[in-house]
């Protein structure tokens, strides 16, 4: 009897979370090891798909990087990276099309819908137009270019709203159009941010194979609770801030200047880390917000 009690205690501790945030658009990045591993990745869409049943409205943005590295291999294509950008060949970038939109989007679809949450799957270049991505080396003056790699430009939102209105989860492809009609492969957690500005979405949660943003990568009790959007270019500039947590932290502020209300980065590996980071008072990931001096 008492465990029954103790369900319920947890059930009236979530309610005032559950009320707050029905109907509300909260974006969630779906990537990495937490994607990966069929354990991980089902706990995450089970906490994707409660919230969906408590009346929020749940938008995924996926990547896929590893299953595409292993297609590619299969391919005979060595894969290639700089500065953590996969460079796109046009081989590539078919590679890329066919695992995100063919293979790894249907599959979380089926998953979502398998938990009895409707879902639908929606390719992103039906989203994004794309920026091709090229930067000037500061030491030689060349121009560094990635191939089929590039940036959010504009975004058509009524695709993912007709979707939402039907009362499915979208579930969207990092991909996009170029000026050129051409495909581009984006960073996952750049589109997402993208996705929660553009939607003015209430949060925007990067699921990660982390903790949350540790002040020592050596020591998982390091992690930083909160961060103020003030703090980002020191620690940047400390190196705590470096790898892969750059592009998430960078994009998230980006949305909170967009009016996405916050930004929480949380351990997939963690059982049902996304539904204790939303509905509870002391959370398990970090939280980026705003500062007094923004």
């Amino acid at each position: 009897m008492q465990k029954l009690i103790e369900k319920a205690d947890v059930l009236i501790e979530a309610l005032p979370y559950i009320r707050s945030f029905r109907g509300e658009i909260i974006v969630v990045k779906f990537g990495g090891s937490a994607m990966e591993e069929k354990a991980h990745a089902a706990g995450v869409l089970q906490d994707i798909a409660f919230m969906e049943c408590v009346g929020m409205r749940p938008v995924i943005v996926h990547g896929g990087g590893k299953a595409i590295t292993r297609k590619m291999k299969e391919r005979g294509i060595e894969p290639r990276f700089v500065k953590g950008l996969r460079v796109t060949c046009e081989e590539s970038i078919k590679v890329v099309e066919q695992v995100l939109n063919e293979e790894t989007n249907p599959e979380i679809v089926a998953a979502l819908k398998g938990l009895g949450a409707p879902a639908q799957g929606l390719r992103g270049e039906e989203v994004f137009r794309i920026v091709r991505k090229t930067e000037v080396d500061p030491n030689t003056g060349e121009t560094r270019d990635w191939g089929f790699v590039g940036e959010p430009g504009e975004l058509d939102v009524a695709p993912i709203r007709a979707i939402l209105k039907k009362g499915a989860i979208p579930v969207i492809t990092p991909l996009g159009r170029g000026a050129d009609g051409r495909l581009y492969n984006m960073n996952a957690d750049t589109a997402a941010a993208a996705v929660a500005a553009a939607l003015k979405a209430r949060k925007l949660a990067f699921i990660t194979d982390v903790p949350g943003l540790l002040r020592n990568p050596e020591d998982p009790e390091s992690i930083l609770s909160t961060l103020k959007i003030g703090e980002v270019e020191q620690l940047i500039a400390d190196g705590v801030i470096d790898g892969g947590m750059l592009p998430k932290v960078r994009s998230g502020v980006v949305a909170l200047k967009a009016g996405v209300r916050k930004i929480h980065m949380i351990d997939g590996r963690m059982p049902h880390s996304l539904l204790l980071e939303i509905f509870t008072t002391k959370g398990v990931g970090t939280e980026i917000v705003w500062d007094e001096q923004n």
